[in-house]
């Protein structure tokens, strides 16, 4: 792009005294953003054009969301652009931090799938591999989270602007997706096939977004469809207007409501739209014959919201490419994997069917049959009727999308080893019996290179200087900073960086939300959607624990902390919502003692998305992942706080059981139930929270004044809180690990007493994280599942 700092001020000056001489941030920030992707057009046209010569391997992921962040710094570190271009705009009057903030972060996503899915394509690039993302355009994405009185509100986000979009539009490339219709048999050169007639159409129009990997040689492609309406006959017997208005609405947000059934049908036609638009638009510009499918593409279906491309590719492959049904599902199950997300049983998608027949009728049939079929398959066997039950698609009129998933496709994959050998064990493991060779495990990763060279510029540089470069392209030789992790001039740097990265995040929120925060205290931070098994009441119910000790004991006067919060809780889930309501009115109540304040400080970080992130990973000391065990598929926020030198408190639940295998749990502050344990309780129904509450004063206070409404403005506050603790019966169990929890929390202000001890920790925790890398993740799936060719670069 730039082959040196004066090059790059030679163009930037030049465009810049053509434009306007007023020489704004935000007019630096239009020069910047399109001398970006000039470079990055180049390099993406090269990247496809030695894709179609070489004629490799494909891979396409299908995710309902990618939540990708901002791209204009990423990118230019990607490129190798960054420090010169900041070097440059430093001596032109311009900061390139003040430059990166007027970029609007998309709204793609929401939580650990979308941003999972957004490392992987960064890996997918950087590993200069094929693999390409189809994802929709959502128009406003999840929503803009405020407080008022402590409340969430919900507001919609605007992220798409006339100018300066990572995205470009391409109407040639549009696709047609039927809805409703009437399925009819009619006699083709083939005999008898299904045809759709009277359906409603609606337009899929693309937009490419580049996904430009290290160094800047491989650029792929992220296909995100907009929602328009179509050209096509629309049915006589329908309301175009209310057409108008619900075709905007499949790309208006991600998400939206499903509490009522015209929630549901938007979201199902969400995710076909995806699906359907996706898969033609392979078909139709492969280079192959239909049967060699399974030799050039791969698609992985990120969880199960795109587990309709099972019976659409069926769909497809014999109604428009008149291929049998066994020609059909062969390829189908060649092609397609799938990678589960979850453990819970209400988070496993199920679809009425009375819905799916009237939305997608021919789709219906399929889906139908699929489970036809493999009902007979399984007819030879000796299956008890629970077995069958476990293992039916379709049962009393309800589709099991996890199944049709598992069924459809070669390889079904968990996300952390636990998760795994509890889905091949118990939740899945009917199926796994079905199927012996066809679960495997993938441990999640994350983008080191976004959260680590980018987001932590200061920590990486000393890396870099210490270890030399070589592990940013392999990031596992971090390990070599176990050699430093008793180094005192290391681990003085190490500190001095955390205490800038602390400075940092400070001065961003100061600056805007106005709040203040001690630098000197311990920075423990819970960063994740809003969610009952995620323990968010837990911490903040211990938080309460503490101010009463505070209160109490007059000799309890432990080190300062900072408890930071960051998260949204779904619209329709009350629960959730609660919880953030009395994290907010807890804080207010803390922050404004004169002696608790002196200890504890609560801040709830608003609209909590990969921008947040960025400020608040670097600067945590402490990094909660208390999720109830076995109930967290894996989490990434762990692995990004683990690698940049936080200290993880958790349970043995997802990926941190690995975290902790890798650092040590000596490394570590584990506690709580295990695995094993909870599902021990959940099989005997034998836990009874009351037991707890009445055998521990402690507890028995705090549960008083929850119910009493003192902490929480009134009982109305709490009344879905205290009816999952007392009537739920804890289903997460809050109050059998709060102890535990506890406990935990004072061997962490032990540890942190001791400076020099609690640095090594940390070091030894860096050192330990290279394996969860998302480059390791996709050559395990590149070698294991997909089998693509590294290509090589264009540079």
């Amino acid at each position: 792009m730039f082959s040196s700092k004066e090059e790059f001020k030679k163009s930037f000056i030049t465009r810049i005294e053509s434009k306007d001489m007023r020489k704004t941030t935000e007019l630096a920030y239009e020069i910047l953003w399109e001398m970006t992707c000039e470079w990055i057009k180049e390099s993406w046209d090269r990247t496809n054009g030695l894709y179609k010569e070489n004629d490799e391997k494909q891979l396409y992921y299908f995710s309902i969301e990618f939540l990708i962040g901002r791209v204009l710094g990423q990118n230019l570190m990607n490129i190798n652009a960054y420090h010169i271009v900041k070097e440059g705009l430093d001596e032109l009057g311009f900061q390139l931090s003040e430059v990166e903030e007027l970029e609007v972060e998309p709204g793609l996503g929401n939580g650990g799938l979308g941003r999972l899915a957004a490392c992987f394509m960064d890996s997918l690039a950087s590993l200069q591999l094929p693999g390409h993302g189809y994802g929709l355009r959502y128009k406003g994405g999840l929503f803009t989270q405020h407080f008022v009185n402590g409340y969430q509100t919900e507001q919609p986000t605007e992220w798409i602007q006339e100018e300066h979009n990572a995205d470009a539009r391409r109407e040639d490339l549009a696709i047609d997706i039927p809805y409703y219709g009437d399925v009819q048999l009619v006699m083709g050169i083939d005999g008898l096939k299904m045809k759709v007639e009277n359906s409603e159409w609606v337009k899929a129009v693309p937009y490419d977004m580049p996904i430009v990997g290290a160094n800047g040689g491989t650029v792929n492609t992220l296909r995100l469809w907009q929602a328009e309406v179509s050209n096509l006959p629309f049915p006589g017997d329908k309301d175009y207007l209310v057409y108008e208005q619900e075709t905007a609405k499949i790309t208006d947000r991600l998400y939206p409501d499903d509490s009522l059934e015209s929630g549901k049908i938007l979201r199902l036609k969400q995710q076909y739209f995806l699906c359907s638009a996706s898969l033609q638009d392979i078909l139709n510009n492969r280079s192959f014959s239909m049967e060699k499918l399974p030799e050039n593409v791969a698609i992985q279906i990120n969880d199960t919201h795109p587990a309709l491309a099972v019976p659409e590719l069926m769909r497809l492959l014999i109604d428009d490419h008149h291929l049998t049904w066994e020609q059909a599902w062969d390829i189908t199950t060649r092609t397609i994997s799938y990678t589960n997300h979850t453990i819970l049983e209400e988070a496993m998608e199920k679809w009425d069917s009375r819905l799916i027949q009237s939305l997608l009728p021919r789709v219906y049939t399929i889906i139908e049959e699929i489970d036809k079929r493999f009902k007979e398959s399984l007819e030879t066997q000796t299956i008890d009727e629970e077995t069958f039950r476990k293992l039916s698609i379709i049962e009393n009129g309800v589709i099991k999308m996890a199944v049709l998933a598992v069924v459809g496709s070669y390889k079904v994959n968990g996300v952390a080893k636990l998760h795994t050998e509890i889905l091949k064990k118990r939740e899945m493991k009917e199926l796994n019996e079905q199927f012996p060779n066809k679960f495997h495990n993938k441990t999640n990763g994350i983008a080191h290179r976004r959260w680590l060279v980018k987001a932590n510029q200061e920590l990486s540089g000393l890396i870099t200087e210490t270890i030399g470069p070589r592990w940013i392209e392999e990031p596992e030789r971090l390990n070599e900073l176990h050699y430093f992790a008793q180094n005192h001039s290391f681990l003085q740097d190490f500190q001095a960086i955390k205490t800038l990265k602390k400075e940092q995040l400070l001065y961003h929120l100061q600056r805007n939300e106005n709040i203040i925060v001690d630098p000197a205290s311990i920075f423990d931070i819970h960063i994740k959607r809003v969610h009952g098994y995620k323990r968010q009441l837990m911490n903040i119910m211990h938080i309460q624990m503490l101010c009463d000790r505070i209160k109490q004991d007059s000799t309890y006067r432990p080190h300062p902390r900072t408890f930071f919060f960051g998260g949204k809780a779904a619209p329709s889930y009350h629960f959730a919502k609660q919880v953030i309501k009395m994290i907010n009115t807890v804080a207010v109540k803390v922050n404004n003692d004169p002696l608790l304040r002196k200890h504890l400080h609560i801040v709830f970080v608003e609209n909590y998305n990969v921008t947040q992130a960025e400020y608040l990973i670097p600067a945590a000391d402490v990094s909660e992942q208390i999720s109830t065990a076995s109930k967290e598929a894996s989490g990434t926020g762990n692995m990004k706080l683990m690698m940049n030198g936080a200290l993880t408190i958790g349970t043995l639940d997802g990926a941190n059981v690995e975290i902790f295998e890798q650092a040590g749990q000596e490394n570590a502050f584990v506690f709580g139930m295990r695995a094993e344990e909870v599902m021990q309780y959940e099989k005997e129904q034998s836990y009874d929270p009351k037991e707890i509450i009445n055998s521990d004063p402690e507890i028995k206070k705090m549960m008083k004044q929850l119910v009493d409404g003192e902490w929480t403005e009134g009982k109305e506050n709490v009344d879905f809180i205290v009816g999952q603790l007392l009537e739920d019966r804890d289903p997460y169990f809050v109050l059998k690990d709060i102890h535990s929890y506890s406990n935990a929390h004072e061997r962490i202000l032990a540890a942190y007493a001791n400076p020099v001890k609690w640095a090594e920790m940390c070091v030894k925790n860096i050192a330990a994280s290279g394996i969860f890398s998302s480059d390791r993740t996709i050559q395990q799936y590149s070698n294991d599942v997909w089998h693509l060719t590294k290509i090589p670069s264009v540079y």
